[in-house]
């Protein structure tokens, strides 16, 4: 009789990574905390395609006809607004979470270009301050580091309600980067593990937003554009309760958001995807009437020039990245392959920020990790990315015919995928079908 041999076969329910995770926390009893954002495939920007011009539409000459890049945000109530001369920003990353060095350089990279720069959760630092034209405070539930004279030094103020990562979850600071400075910055026990509240404590629903918005503003003399920051869940409702409130600009962080270290179970599986979140929050500013007045800013998974010009065309005003910031700057960079491999893990999937041991000296406060990244090169390596990504957004604005990145509109995209089509609200390639919106067709 024949005798024949099953080949082995994984499941795809129980992959080896998940397998490998069962283990893990059957090993340990704790939950796992990494950094870098959800890593399933989710709808994204990738999914969209642009419809350059020819015959229809007629395309600008790039090496004559002007394509501007520079963007207003928080013109509605401020005495203040920023002026900025591209419309790609860094986002909110504490001291703290990373060195200050690493902040220091984010600041220089961000002014070289005339762009802003984001203080994250625990406070101002002097390296990032003086080194940045425009420097953004986060004004954050855990109220780590808030200081009302660092409110009047900044440039503009952001209410933190919720991150992209972990939309509804409050911030992790291990104890091992709980340093001294660290410490007394967040009035905090040096080497204890720091947990940020989920929710602002001095209020329990949108009407006190009103009233925190405006202590801000007299604070700060009205002269500071205030942003209210989400993270995208129920984006079209929360982004009309943020301009009820008064904000100037809206912040939608979409859960591939990933510079926050936090549960995995929460970043894998809280949140809808950046793509998802745009036409929402559009919708609700449209349906307000002030589109383009209260400006609108998004995050999470913003890496290429492409990705800004399509975040544009579904109606943002400006994007802010922080991964790709990072990444710029130098983390996960190869040459440390050694010290990657140290730790378990290799250069382009090194993930564990909150550990404090990054071998680039950017996600960590140890002294002599941190010597080896250089201030002044590495916002020269940010400012040169910032400015690849502006200059591949002015050359698709201009194959579609615009002067400048804000015109950009829904009507030159198109989607690949029907998931992508019915989220971002463009047709499926080839046919004029929006998937839930319209009855179809082709041309």
């Amino acid at each position: 009789m024949t005798q024949y041999r099953t080949q082995p076969r994984t499941s795809a329910t129980f992959d080896p990574a998940t397998i490998a995770e069962i283990q893990r926390a059957a090993d340990t009893g704790i939950y796992d905390i990494r950094g870098w954002g959800a890593k399933r495939a989710l709808p994204h920007f990738d999914d969209l395609l642009f419809l350059g011009a020819s015959m229809s539409r007629y395309p600008l000459e790039g090496y004559r006809e002007r394509c501007g890049t520079d963007v207003v945000l928080g013109d509605r109530h401020a005495k203040y607004p920023l002026h900025l001369e591209t419309p790609v920003t860094i986002a909110g990353m504490s001291f703290g979470a990373l060195s200050g060095r690493a902040k220091e350089a984010l600041g220089r990279g961000a002014s070289e270009v005339g762009t802003s720069t984001t203080t994250g959760d625990g406070g101002m630092t002097p390296e990032e301050r003086s080194q940045s034209k425009h420097l953004v405070y986060q004004y954050l539930p855990s109220r780590y580091g808030m200081n009302p004279d660092h409110l009047r030094q900044a440039d503009a103020i952001e209410v933190v309600l919720g991150q992209g990562a972990k939309p509804g979850g409050g911030g992790m600071l291990l104890g091992q980067k709980i340093t001294e400075r660290v410490a007394q910055m967040r009035t905090l026990p040096q080497g204890v593990d720091q947990r940020s509240a989920s929710r602002h404590p001095d209020w329990t629903g949108p009407d006190d937003l009103t009233i925190k918005i405006g202590e801000l503003r007299e604070i700060t003399d009205w002269e500071k554009p205030v942003y209210v920051k989400v993270g995208a869940t129920r984006t079209y409702y929360d982004v009309k309760l943020a301009v009820h409130a008064g904000a100037d600009v809206v912040v939608v962080d979409g859960m591939q958001g990933g510079t926050a270290a936090t549960q995995e179970v929460f970043i894998e599986h809280v949140g809808i995807p950046t793509l998802a979140a745009i036409p929402q929050a559009v919708q609700a500013l449209q349906e307000l009437g002030v589109h383009r007045k209260v400006q609108l800013i998004v995050s999470g998974g913003i890496r290429t020039g492409a990705d800004v010009a399509k975040a544009m065309a579904l109606g943002a005003d400006a994007v802010a990245i922080g991964t790709a910031a990072l990444v710029a700057l130098g983390d996960n960079d190869p040459r440390w392959q050694a010290d990657y491999e140290a730790l378990g893990t290799s250069a382009g999937a090194y993930d564990d920020f909150q550990e404090g041991k990054d071998p680039a000296g950017i996600t960590t406060q140890d002294p002599e990790l941190q010597q080896r990244l250089d201030p002044v090169e590495g916002g020269r390596r940010l400012a040169n990315y910032l400015r690849v990504l502006t200059m591949e957004a002015q050359t698709i604005a201009r194959a579609c015919g615009k002067a400048h990145l804000q015109h950009l509109e829904p009507e030159d995209l198109v989607a690949i995928t029907i998931e992508a089509a019915a989220m971002a609200r463009v047709p499926l390639a080839g046919t004029s079908w929006v998937p839930g919106q319209t009855a179809g067709g082709s041309w």
